[in-house]
């Protein structure tokens, strides 16, 4: 019996940012129902691999492949790759002034669905989804995120996860900027999103959102490369030790 093909895989991966390499051959595999980390120092290179992964243009990909569900996504523009099933959840979110959540939230939706889509289901679902994540029913006619409190800002992107369900989810430091009270309710939105169907790609700095999205496997990044991989078990050492005992590490191999 054949096996199944990963549900995502980046293969080899080297991107650019204004003509200067960011990331360094970077291969990584994730299969239907698991989570991934990326851990790492400031500049290492995880934003700016989620930001060329999702097809953001100042990030060129220059070699590699990356796959979803066996699609080949790198000539395909943003907004194809999001219909297509990837979805980022950025660090800085962008206001929209002039636009309420609600039509954002309906526009993204019908544009997944297909122009010819029965969206009478939109304000139970988009209700529902408000309810999940604390959010009152004002949020729904305030512009996108205009005068939002970082927490408030990160439930909007939660919520558009659990709106869309994409196949692949990359969340780029959701944590940040979080209180605990809100960093659990947003914690709960991603495991309510999460099934063994999809995968998520978390980025993060710290363990303790790793305390309430568990994760299969930890990538270190340094350098633009992941220089280690392991089990939830690695984030509670980089949490005690920090990246230093990773660097030394690496520094040893390479002299051997």
């Amino acid at each position: 019996m054949a096996s199944k093909s990963p549900l995502f895989e980046c293969t080899n991966v080297h991107v650019e940012v204004e003509g200067k390499q960011v990331v360094s051959g970077v291969s990584l595999t994730i299969n239907a129902g698991e989570i991934h980390a990326i851990m790492g120092p400031n500049g290492s290179g995880k934003s700016s691999l989620s930001n060329a992964l999702m097809g953001h243009p100042s990030y060129k990909i220059t070699s590699g492949e990356v796959r979803l569900a066996g699609q080949n996504i790198l000539d395909m523009s943003a907004d194809q790759r999001s219909r297509a099933g990837l979805f980022l959840a950025f660090q800085y979110p962008l206001a929209i002034p002039g636009v309420t959540v609600a039509n954002f939230m309906r526009s993204a939706l019908n544009a997944h669905r297909g122009k010819d889509a029965d969206m009478t289901d939109f304000r139970k679902i988009f209700k529902a989804e408000m309810a999940s994540l604390e959010v009152e029913d004002q949020f729904a006619t305030r512009y996108v995120n205009e005068g939002f409190s970082g927490g408030e800002k990160k439930r909007l992107e939660i919520l558009q996860l659990s709106m869309l369900g994409p196949k692949i989810a990359i969340l780029d430091e959701t944590d940040s900027g979080l209180d605990i009270d809100a960093l659990k309710v947003v914690s709960h939105g991603i495991n309510r999103y999460h099934t063994d169907a999809n995968g998520i790609l978390l980025v993060t700095h710290y363990q303790r959102l790793l305390d309430y999205v568990k994760p299969d496997f930890v990538h270190v990044m340094m350098a633009g490369q992941f220089v280690k991989s392991g089990g939830a078990d690695l984030a509670l050492k980089l949490e005690e030790l920090g990246y230093d005992w990773v660097e030394k590490e690496n520094e040893q191999k390479a002299t051997v």
